[in-house]
This record gives structure tokens, C-alpha cells and sequence, in this order.
């Protein structure tokens, strides 16, 4: 079963939404059946990959917010955070253009690393406070993953992997996605937003049952039939 998440690096509610998602996954007797592909979106495509800001700026200058009404909402953030075992410090998380961290993740899924990128990629933004738009911040994160660091430099400084970026931002768009994070369950149901433990939980078993649970005999003992070697009574 295949799973779609659309996701930016500086979405909170998008690293809210990965631990929720992972802890109803592990209830589950298929989870190992379960395929996750990460793809981009960029929540402000327009800032300057080469400034930061820090949280309550943005939202002061770029959102038009007054900074005590940002700090009461990343007050609210930080507690739904604590919820879903993450201890956000947006004092020291840096705002800045994404495009190259979804270049990085792109290089991951190369590896069959992407979930563990897109975990790296959070920690060292809403966490560590590292500028994730910062080339060298990049590389380091990628050689921690054991990708080797030139590989990665190359894929985060030229436009090898900019068609992979936009067209996962495309395919958003004309899916009428607005928001993330935003999950596609096996092509068949989709759940937005950072949705509690349980709803992921019985959205992946509704999903499973419907699309990838073989038929389930309900005639409670097995009847005479005929297989490729002859019949039975």
C-alpha cells in the first residue's frame, strides 16, 4: 500500500503529522506492506534562499501577524508538539526559501532514505535551528545518512533535481492541494492536516480493507471446490 505525503520542511504541523502517521502505522499487523513517498511543496516559494528570519519575524513582516498574536499561536504549536513527542524551539528555527532541502530529499529517496531525510530535515530545522536552506547545513545532513557529500553538494547546488521538486509542487496544485501536510493513501482516500493518532490509524485500516486486503471467506469452513489439481468435497 502506497503512501503519498505532501510536505514542506518548515510546516510544523507537517512534523506534527509524520509522528501521528508513524505512530498509528506501528499499531498496525501491515505495516510493513506500507510504502511512504515523501513529495514537496513549499508553503512561501518567494523568500530569499540566501536571508533567514526567525519565526516571529516572519510572521510579523511577511504575514502582517503582530508578534503577540504569532507567540500565543506558537504557543498552541509547541503544546500540540509536546503531544506528539516533539519539543519545537521556534526561538531558534531559522525561516528561509526550502527549495534545496526538497532537492536533498529528492537525492534521498535515490537511497531509499527519505523518511529518514525528511526526520533529519525537521530535527535540524524546528530543533537544532540550523539554516536548512545553507548548502553546507545540506551536505552534512546527507553524509550523516551516509550519502556521499559530493554527490549531495551536486544535487543541492545545480538544477539536476529541480524538475523532481516542481513537478511534485505541479502535481499538488492540480490536485487542488493547498495545505499540508496533505496524505494520499493508496490512490484512493486522502487525509489533510495533522490529524490525531486514531484517525490515521482507522483511515490506513479502511484503506487496507478496501484496496489491498485479499477477499475475507465469511462461509466459516471450507466447502467442496476445485483447484488447479482437482476438486475436493
Amino acid at each position: 500500500m502506497k503512501i503519498e505525503i505532501w510536505s514542506d520542511v518548515m510546516c510544523p504541523f507537517c512534523y506534527i503529522g509524520k509522528n501521528n502517521f508513524e505512530q498509528a502505522l506501528e499499531k498496525l499487523p501491515f505495516k510493513d506492506e506500507v510504502e511512504v513517498e515523501w513529495k514537496s511543496f513549499q508553503l512561501d516559494p518567494t523568500l530569499d534562499p540566501n536571508k533567514t528570519q526567525n519565526t516571529i519575524e516572519y510572521f510579523r513582516e511577511k504575514k502582517g501577524v503582530p508578534e503577540s498574536q504569532a507567540t500565543q499561536m506558537l504557543t498552541q504549536v509547541m503544546q500540540m508538539g509536546k503531544g506528539a513527542g516533539i519539543d519545537f524551539d521556534f526561538e531558534k528555527a531559522l525561516i528561509t526559501n526550502t527549495f534545496s532541502a526538497h532537492k536533498l530529499l529528492h537525492l534521498a529517496k535515490k537511497y531509499n532514505k527519505s523518511n529518514e531525510m525528511e526526520e533529519a530535515l525537521f530535527i535540524s530545522h524546528f530543533i537544532d535551528g540550523q539554516n536548512v536552506g545553507d548548502t553546507e547545513v545540506l551536505v552534512s545532513l546527507a553524509e550523516k545518512l551516509g550519502i556521499d557529500k559530493d554527490e549531495a553538494r551536486q544535487a543541492v547546488t545545480s538544477d539536476q533535481l529541480d524538475y523532481e521538486v516542481n513537478q511534485d509542487i505541479l502535481e499538488a496544485r492540480n490536485n487542488g492541494v493547498s495545505g499540508v501536510p496533505f496524505f494520499v493513501l493508496n490512490g484512493k482516500y486522502a487525509v489533510s492536516g495533522a490529524q490525531p493518532v486514531e484517525v490515521f490509524e482507522n483511515a490506513l485500516q479502511q484503506t487496507y480493507k478496501e484496496t489491498v486486503s485479499p477477499f475475507k471467506d465469511i462461509s466459516g469452513s471450507n466447502g467442496a471446490s476445485c483447484d488447479a489439481d482437482g476438486c475436493s468435497i
